[in-house]
């Protein structure tokens, strides 16, 4: 099994939430009505300016081993079928699994883990530090009951102790990227984030705990996806929150960067963004946050065109199919395959490429920083891509993760249909922000046309 040094480079990531309605034509001023601190994660990046191979194969199984639980639990939400062209991958998962057996030793030095906060359980309340992950939907912490080695010196959620709580029937568990599982009885509490109280909100107090989080300093995570890919087939947090109107502006957003990050609950900061807005359909096919009629281009050249995007603040770095990231790499200069076993290229590290993404407006630039994994040896004149081959059974689809995100302001809206029906992503470059806002270019994208209620099923089962 591997562990995570409990040795975190901390920023600091603030929740807050909105009071006003968002004016999307014209960002205006909102005002706070809370805030929270949050840990961060950085790159795969080694201290010495090296690519850490060893823990980018530990997130490659965890992120191929993550979308084929969420296909799994798609697949079981939505009667047995799976949407045209998804496949869950089987074999590649099986081969991992058996490798982790010698790899006990592999640690987490670069805390490339999670996005994380606190937020609070009950009544009264109970504090855990939970991973925010928008490619996941469910929310558990561990339990006073917990009798794995992995709760100890963690957050316990005691259900007596809390005059909100209510037992549910049922058993929550899911399987990590070592191969071993998270587990327990399913609850509903009242759950608080920074001010934003949801009732009667459904979540697992696990009692067994997998030994990837020992070192782990979050206690539990919280899903931020859609209701179609949740394990308990309950509505996440943000969905009752907009149903319950526990916030005005019924939207979240995100914006990672190397300081200053944030998460808002309830509406966008208008400091870190200022452009026009892109308007664009959503994808109703699956449950994940994904955009359609994407393009790519390398140094200006288009590559590759009418694919699919999945943005996911869970994912460190960015994965597509392995015949659509050879093309990509096929025209950056001095290319090659790094790592075949797991998808890695490389570049020389004096020319870094140039490659955009697109959906159908401006090109998009990915920084030098974001896309640099590091040298692939420490004295090596060639440095690691942020892009792997991956086959995730997503099909014709790239996933972005914090290699993206951090170039990105990410506005999310469309919880309800009474609603404008509308998602919105935005994106910036981070690097330049912190130096000079004015030298920013940002981009926003608004998906028009989500229907939670008929695509992802948001009734309990």
């Amino acid at each position: 099994m591997f562990s995570i040094s409990p040795s975190i480079a901390i920023l600091t990531l603030f929740i807050t939430i909105l009071a006003q309605n968002l004016v999307l034509a014209s960002p205006q001023p909102e005002q706070s009505s809370g805030t929270i601190s949050l840990p961060s994660r950085t790159l795969l990046v080694n201290a010495d300016g090296s690519f850490n191979h060893e823990k980018a194969i530990v997130c490659n199984a965890a992120t191929a081993l993550k979308y084929r639980r969420n296909l799994m639990i798609l697949q079981e939400n939505n009667g047995g079928v799976l949407p045209e062209f998804i496949d869950i991958p089987q074999s590649q998962i099986q081969a991992r699994q058996e490798q982790w057996q010698d790899e006990e030793s592999l640690t987490d030095e670069n805390d490339d883990s999670e996005w994380a906060g606190m937020i609070k359980i009950g009544k009264p309340t109970q504090k855990f530090l939970v991973d925010f992950d928008t490619g996941s939907s469910d929310l558990w912490v561990p339990s006073s009951l917990c009798d794995s080695t992995s709760c100890s010196g963690k957050r316990n959620y005691n259900s007596s102790l809390s005059s909100t709580s209510q037992n549910k029937t049922g058993v929550f568990s899911i399987q990590y990227g070592d191969g071993s599982t998270v587990s327990g009885p399913i609850y509903s509490d009242t759950i608080t984030v920074a001010g934003v109280k949801v009732q009667d909100q459904k979540f697992a107090a696990v009692t067994n705990l997998s030994s990837s989080f020992a070192s782990d300093p979050v206690d539990g995570v919280f899903g931020l996806g859609f209701p179609s890919i949740s394990n308990l087939k309950a509505d996440p947090f943000f969905v009752n929150a907009a149903q319950q109107n526990a916030v005005t502006t019924k939207a979240f957003s995100f914006y990672l960067a190397t300081n200053n990050s944030e998460l808002y609950l309830g509406g966008t900061n208008p400091n870190f963004y200022n452009d026009p807005i892109e308007y664009h359909s959503v994808d109703k096919s699956n449950g994940f946050w994904q955009v359609k009629n994407a393009s790519v281009t390398v140094g200006g050249q288009n590559v590759l065109s009418d694919f699919d995007t999945i943005i996911d603040s869970g994912t460190t770095i960015m994965y597509g199919p392995p015949d659509m990231v050879k093309e990509i790499y096929a025209k950056v200069e001095g290319a090659a395959m790094f790592d075949s076993d797991e998808g890695f290229y490389s570049f020389p590290c004096d020319k870094v490429p140039d490659i955009s993404f697109s959906w159908g407006g401006e090109n998009f630039s990915i920084s030098s920083e974001n896309l640099n994994l590091g040298k692939t040896a420490l004295n090596a004149s060639t440095c690691a891509g942020a892009l792997a081959a991956k086959d995730l059974g997503l099909g014709n689809t790239l996933l972005l993760g914090d290699s993206w995100m951090k170039n990105a302001y990410h506005y999310r809206r469309g919880w309800l249909e009474e609603d404008s029906q509308r998602f919105i992503l935005g994106f910036n470059d981070p690097g330049n922000f912190e130096k000079d806002m004015a030298e920013q270019k940002i981009f926003l994208i608004v998906i028009i046309g989500w229907d939670i209620g008929r695509r992802f099923g948001c009734t309990d089962e």
